[in-house]
């Protein structure tokens, strides 16, 4: 089906529902959804069990109702980790398949050619749980991204200026592994600036790419300068390997991990007593009920805990999308541009994950009631360039386990913003 021929059929949906019929009564047709995400290749342990996420929440749309009187249909396809199979197989999905809207991808080198080349050009609404990089806001501020892209995890700044924060309230000198990507590079920069700005030490500072069989040089390079801690800006599959060297080869087993790292599989690629008492930094899920239910319902349902990277908020990134399709008029990306921040209204009635709080909110739809999305991360609000705001996690590794430290507040992040400032 065409954009246009869905935006027809949820007209008629519409009309259906107007008359007392439900979806599945009203027509058989479905709204497709696309997501891109690594499946495969180094990011494939993390990028799985996220793009299963998404899936869950289509399920439990469907289970609720649908969307304007249809199922909506979950394409996903796999990145492979690398930008051009990303652009490839979101051009699919949007020449081909007339997806409306795009969940995705994780890495930031990833998910912006895919907006600058695909999504933005095309008129697609791009959603992302897991790209942190800063020019996607300024993007929206120079107006090319049009409004289409956003994001449920808070830009790079506040993760790297907490981690250069506890970095430099631990070791004065360290040395620095991190990614050659954008989501690397950015995060390395952000914590370089607040790590010295409190007085640390930088004394290497490596970029290694992605997928080798082995990172012996850049462990070398960072190790020879004998710093008191390593401090590693990677994804679980190539962190694991270059952790599992920097042991070997004698460095001191003190980390400061970025929040890709904190995963189970790293925990057991590595040896969790080799990571006794290493600390890290993620996006943070603030207590309250809709968290509570989103966890008892994951782990029902996966028979998992949801303590892997990216699972709470890519559960946000298609929730939001598919109220705004339900809210929206029709199925076109701009209509659903237009609606994602009316189904986060501050105003509206609070409504959480799950089936239940989907089947709510559409009954608040229909009904022309202002809706609040409450969810898996707890509430969310997007500013003028599609980011939002968000504590921060300290995390640990403890008795051989993940563990929370503490969650540095919004106000707490702005706190050392205006620190470094001065």
């Amino acid at each position: 089906m065409t954009t246009r021929t869905w935006a027809l059929a949820a007209t008629v949906a519409i009309a259906a529902l107007a008359t007392g019929t439900t979806g599945a009564q009203a027509q058989d047709c479905t709204i497709p959804l696309g997501a891109v995400f690594p499946l495969t290749g180094s990011n494939g342990p993390i990028g799985e069990p996220i793009a299963e996420t998404g899936r869950w929440a289509v399920e439990q749309m469907n289970e609720a109702g649908g969307v304007q009187g249809c199922e909506v249909e979950y394409l996903l396809r796999d990145t492979q980790g690398q930008s051009a199979v990303g652009v490839d197989a979101a051009r699919n999905l949007v020449d081909v398949q007339g997806v409306p809207a795009l969940l995705g991808a994780i890495s930031s080198g990833v998910s912006l050619p895919i907006l600058t080349s695909v999504t933005a050009p095309s008129e697609v609404v791009q959603v992302s749980c897991c790209s942190s990089s800063p020019s996607f806001t300024e993007l929206a501020e120079s107006g090319e991204s049009g409004g289409f892209f956003f994001r449920t995890l808070p830009t790079s700044r506040a993760q790297g200026v907490v981690l250069g924060n506890i970095a430099s309230q631990n070791y004065d000198e360290v040395s620095v592994i991190y990614i050659n990507t954008d989501y690397g590079v950015n995060l390395a920069q952000e914590f370089q600036e607040a790590y010295e700005a409190w007085g640390g030490t930088i004394l290497e500072s490596v970029a290694y790419n992605q997928e080798q069989a082995s990172y012996r040089p850049e462990v070398n390079s960072a190790l020879a300068a004998e710093p008191d801690a390593l401090v590693l800006i990677a994804f679980p599959v190539d962190g694991s390997t270059i952790l599992r060297e920097w042991i070997s080869f004698g460095g001191p087993q003190e980390f400061v991990l970025s929040n890709a790292l904190r995963s189970d599989d790293v925990l057991e690629a590595v040896g969790a007593q080799f990571l006794d008492g290493a600390l890290g930094v993620d996006n943070a899920q603030v207590s309250g009920p809709s968290v509570e239910a989103f966890n008892a319902d994951y782990q029902a349902a996966f028979d998992a805990d949801p303590n892997r990277p990216g699972i709470h908020i890519n559960y946000d990134a298609a929730a939001v999308t598919l109220l705004a399709m339900a809210a929206a008029p029709e199925a076109t990306g701009p209509a659903i541009r237009d609606h994602i921040r009316v189904v986060t209204n501050p105003e509206g009635e609070e409504v959480y994950p799950g089936v239940d709080g989907f089947s709510r909110a559409l009954e608040l739809i229909e009904a022309g009631e202002p809706i609040r999305y409450v969810g898996a991360s707890g509430p969310i609000s997007f500013d003028e360039n599609g980011d939002v705001a968000g504590p921060v996690l300290i995390w640990t590794v403890t008795n051989g386990a993940l563990a929370e430290d503490r969650v540095i507040t919004v106000d707490e992040v702005n706190a050392l913003f205006d620190e470094l400032a001065q």
